[in-house]
């Protein structure tokens, strides 16, 4: 046999057995050239012509380049293993180790540089696909055009390039230091096995949940007000961080092994075919890849936890955006808001506005605050908040010694939570007035303008207004005092109301707001960001999803002399599939199931600070990811099948 036909009788061979791996290589091409294909097209302007849009997505490039690099690296290096009796039998037959790595320079630079082809063949015909969503998501009216990025392909060729000539650089290097005698052994001895569970490892697996429960402790306190100052803050996410790290590697170092020891000391040592087949294996086999464990299920709740924070922000802009407008227009100028609401006349638009007067005063909280406020930034003795008269609020009468509050916003709830009543302060520039506080569960009835996003805005009785607005504190006062609401009658007009409001040339001092155009400005904003996040989190999840599948691959051949004895005492291949679905279900389950917790832990402990909504949004992306996971544990079960029909 030539050289020629042992290395296309190799690529066949390997073409057959690692077709996910060529799967995976093509897909990470396609992706990577139909991205960087954004930063080239003409059509993309609209999105990616500012500075942090064409930053957002170099950042990105570079980002998914690094994952694909350890992906490819990281599945040479068990394939190479793999064959390494192969390249033993070479060097018996006499030849030498540089021949050897020619013969697998060439049979890789064919299935690499193919595959490339394929990738950027298949990238190039989708990547209008992947514009129009990118258009869909953020709302441009835009059309894409499916061009051909002559730029793309260079830098997808050269980096692609760089990253087969690290991999024949790994290659090299192992083969100028196996002996023959251990290229027979490298297989052996991969993973580690024991028999037997110590108290180190029972100690280490305690300790690992214990780490894990206390960091998902921690961050359900981070902004409840327990952590007042920023140190203590940064300190805390700090200690999160690390113990959630921590204590995930030491789960799969330990808790595992300890679990399932637990639950087979229960059974006094008598197992059933299908718990040998999985719990057993899992058992000594988990601990000996807790480093990938660990990396694969941290960057995965990373995945998840922002995707779902951005989806967060992207589904709630409309909740948003009336939260901060309340009416469809907001206008804090007078002579402004006339000649806005002339516009809508002359093009036969019916409105209907509000005026409310808005002063702001310093209010002496500190006997209502449910929380302690020492270190805060904020003073409790004198919080300047927004005053409104009981004038401009239907249906509510005060005396002299009454305020209410509306509600504040769920971010500073969770920063500063007060009670249902209580005594407070009116402090004007000379004089202070004491007022029975009460809080109502009602929206402010002015924009975000007056209340910074979120403060309760203060409601009081007509006189006590009026003597507030005779001794106001001009330094603490806003540059508008007037708030003015303009909703449209028919809502089929909002966007022809927006345009005319956009048209018109306001003074910057004020504030101007739309609703529509607030929305919209979100969604586009949060839909890129979103955008980026899934592209990344879709690379990872199947490049991670692989490398689980390689591993099952690898230990699969491992035990296919044990599957033969098995068939051998009678056990059917159906008693032997049960068993491995099972322990299908754990190996993949288990890093999934962890990541899931982590990512709802981290979004549980900061969404407020991104939108309005949570449970939806966060669900929908952790169902999407959880089905896209559980394809590669899916495959993995049929490559099982076809082990054990051959291990008899």
């Amino acid at each position: 046999m030539s050289i020629n036909e042992l290395i296309f009788r190799n690529l066949r061979k390997n073409l057959k057995n690692y077709y996910l791996y060529v799967f995976a290589l093509i897909f990470s091409a396609a992706l990577y050239f139909a991205f960087v294909t954004l930063q080239y097209d003409p059509s993309m302007d609209e999105t990616a012509g500012s500075i942090k849009g064409g930053a957002a997505i170099k950042a990105a490039s570079v980002l998914l380049v690094a994952i694909v690099s350890i992906f490819l690296l990281y599945a040479n290096n068990i394939f190479i293993k793999r064959r390494s009796k192969e390249i033993g039998l070479f060097q018996l037959i006499g030849m030498t180790k540089n021949r050897i790595f020619r013969i697998l320079t060439a049979e890789n630079f064919i299935l690499y540089f193919s595959s490339i082809i394929v990738g950027i063949f298949v990238g190039f015909s989708f990547s209008k696909l992947i514009i129009m969503i990118l258009f869909k998501i953020v709302g441009i009216n835009a059309i894409a055009t499916l061009q051909f990025s002559t730029q793309a392909l260079i830098q997808t060729l050269i980096v692609f390039g760089v990253i087969y000539l690290l991999i024949m650089l790994m290659n090299m290097v192992f083969i100028k230091r196996q002996s023959i005698l251990s290229l027979f052994r490298v297989r052996s001895v991969t993973e580690g096995k024991v028999n037997r569970v110590s108290f180190l490892e029972m100690f280490i697996g305690i300790v690992g949940i214990v780490f894990i429960l206390l960091g998902y402790y921690i961050s359900s306190k981070l902004f409840s007000g327990d952590f007042t100052t920023m140190p203590e803050l940064f300190g805390a996410m700090i200690f999160i961080l690390a113990s959630v790290i921590i204590g995930t590697y030491l789960f799969y170092k330990g808790s595992v092994t300890f679990i399932f020891n637990i639950i087979r000391k229960k059974k006094h040592g008598y197992l059933n075919i299908n718990e040998v087949l999985s719990l057993s294996s899992i058992m000594f086999r988990m601990k000996s890849n807790a480093v990938l464990l660990t990396i694969i299920t941290t960057v995965s709740a990373l995945a998840i936890g922002l995707l779902s924070l951005s989806y967060i922000s992207y589904y709630s802009a409309e909740k948003t955006a009336k939260t901060y407008v309340l009416a469809d227009f907001s206008i804090t100028n007078i002579q402004d808001a006339e000649v806005f609401k002339e516009a809508l006349d002359s093009n036969g638009i019916q409105y209907t506005d509000q005026m409310i007067d808005v002063i702001q005063v310093g209010v002496n909280v500190e006997n209502i605050l449910d929380m302690n406020m020492e270190g805060m930034l904020v003073d409790p003795n004198s919080m300047t908040m927004p005053v409104i008269s009981e004038e401009a609020i239907q249906d509510i009468q005060l005396s002299a010694d009454e305020t209410l509050f509306t509600a504040s916003s769920s971010m500073l709830q969770q920063f500063m939570s007060m009670k249902d009543s209580g005594f407070i302060e009116l402090k004007g520039q000379h004089d202070v007035i004491p007022q029975q506080y009460k809080s109502i569960n009602i929206a402010s009835p002015v924009s975000g303008y007056f209340t910074g996003g979120g403060l309760p805005v203060v409601i009081v009785d007509e006189a006590i207004f009026e003597r507030l607005k005779m001794d106001i504190d001009p330094a603490i006062q806003r540059d508008s005092t007037v708030y003015i609401g303009i909703d449209i009658k028919d809502k089929g007009h909002i966007k022809e109301a927006n345009e005319l409001f956009k048209g018109l040339e306001f003074d910057t001092k004020h504030a101007y707001d739309s609703q529509l155009e607030m929305s919209n400005n979100q969604k586009q904003n949060m839909g890129f960001i979103m955008f980026i996040v899934g592209f990344l989190g879709l690379t990872f999840l199947i490049t991670s999803g692989c490398i689980l599948y390689f591993k099952q691959m690898d230990e699969s051949e491992d035990e296919k002399a044990s599957y033969t004895i098995l068939r051998k005492l009678g056990f059917t291949r159906g008693d032997l599939l049960k068993g491995i679905q099972i322990k299908q279900l754990f190996n993949f389950g288990i890093p999934l199931v962890v990541g899931l917790l982590h990512s709802y832990f981290a979004v549980q402990s900061g969404w407020f600070f991104f939108g309005t909504e949570l449970w939806t949004p966060m669900i929908m992306v952790m169902l999407l990811y959880t089905a896209l996971y559980s394809i590669f544990g899916i495959l993995s079960v049929f490559y099982y099948k076809k082990v054990i029909k051959e291990a008899l």
